[in-house]
């Protein structure tokens, strides 16, 4: 690819337009598509994405009338939550070329891998970059402006089939800038996402602000007792990610690359951000992805790969385990990329080969046919 690159997003709302924002800002043509239509009815009648915050300005991005029309694009891109990916990987996969390069901001319970079966079987090998987290940070406000929080300094990632590592992240690089770290497999990536464990502290210390739809800061609302509990679930994360050789990143280490602050205790990162006035705005719903998409597609996927690596972590399950009283669901069954999956059929030497190519054992087997 020379010149400006074509980037269809998968995805309207507060990270798809943001993404779409800095895209654009970088000389490339995003073009979104909204599955229900909805989210980009302004942008398709001609209106312009408009960006506020850490970007500024207008820009002209196309809109998608469906995923065949998206897949036209140079490059995919899946943002949105969790609980919608497997959806618009089922849309996608009948359209996706030979070789296309497909980026997950950012990835769930092993999206990759599902995404990577549905091609083997029809005899496609796509590029699939699996990102940590978002580039960018921020909160869509209305249909047709975004005000982005935040571009983040670094944001992890991995490439499958893993010889494709080198020249995707000089991809990556040349679209969303030099923000990027390369991470052992897709586990790492899985392991390296922290907004789950964050959002269940989080949520869980401020349920009843959510409830109620107030107006809070959730960067004050970050208090020692909260912060102490954040910090014992990135314990129980880091020890699984120790116990299958991978380096991630810290929770302080997140806090500090993502909004700029100096390392402390992470309640007093947050009410550093907080006075700096970027500590964000905590959920106004209890509909929030804070649980709906973080506790199946985040939780769920920790507290699994813990049991396989004998360190199981008790503070994820127990937090699933309250969400799941409070709502009057059981959250760990949501999951559906995992239940595609049916990861119970494999042994972690299975998982760990798909970390690194995408694919499950019968569709590596069926790949080298």
């Amino acid at each position: 690819m020379s010149g400006s690159v074509k980037v269809g997003i998968a995805g309207a709302g507060s990270i798809a337009m943001g993404s779409a924002a800095l895209l654009a800002e970088n000389g490339h043509a995003p073009m979104l598509w909204s599955p229900s239509g909805a989210g980009t009815a302004e942008l398709a009648a001609g209106a312009k994405l408009r960006a506020v915050g850490a970007l500024e300005g207008e820009h002209a991005v196309g809109v998608a009338a469906d995923a065949a029309a998206l897949a036209e694009n140079d490059v995919l891109m899946i943002a949105l939550p969790g609980y919608g990916h497997k959806t618009v990987f089922d849309a996608l996969a009948p359209h996706i070329r030979e070789g296309q390069h497909v980026v997950i901001s950012s990835h769930a319970s092993l999206g990759a891998v599902y995404l990577g079966q549905l091609l083997a079987a029809r005899g496609v090998s796509a590029v699939i970059t699996a990102w940590g987290t978002t580039a960018v940070t921020g909160r869509r406000q209305s249909g047709v402006e975004v005000r982005v929080n935040t571009l983040r300094k670094l944001v992890d990632l991995c490439t499958v089939p893993e010889e494709q590592s080198e020249a995707a992240l000089a991809l990556m690089q040349r679209l969303f800038g030099d923000r990027f770290k390369k991470r052992d497999g897709l586990l790492a990536i899985s392991l390296s996402n922290l907004n789950p464990q964050n959002h269940m502290g989080i949520a869980l210390g401020n349920m009843t602000r959510m409830e109620r739809g107030e107006s809070w800061s959730q960067g004050q609302n970050v208090t020692p007792n909260v912060g102490r509990l954040l910090e014992a679930l990135d314990g129980e994360r880091l020890a699984i990610a120790a116990a299958l050789g991978l380096e991630v990143r810290t929770i302080f280490e997140h806090f500090h690359l993502s909004f700029h602050v100096p390392v402390a205790s992470i309640s007093e990162m947050n009410q550093q951000m907080h006075a700096q006035g970027n500590g964000g705005t905590g959920p106004a719903t209890a509909d929030s992805r804070y649980v709906t998409e973080d506790v199946p597609y985040g939780l769920a996927l920790t507290v699994a790969l813990g049991d396989l690596v004998g360190r199981p972590a008790e503070l994820h399950r127990a937090g699933i385990a309250i969400f799941s009283a409070m709502y009057g669901r059981d959250f760990m069954a949501e999951n559906a990329l995992l239940n595609a999956l049916d990861l119970a059929r494999f042994s972690l030497a299975d998982l760990q080969g798909a970390a690194r190519s995408g694919l499950l054992p019968e569709a590596r087997a069926a790949a080298a046919v």
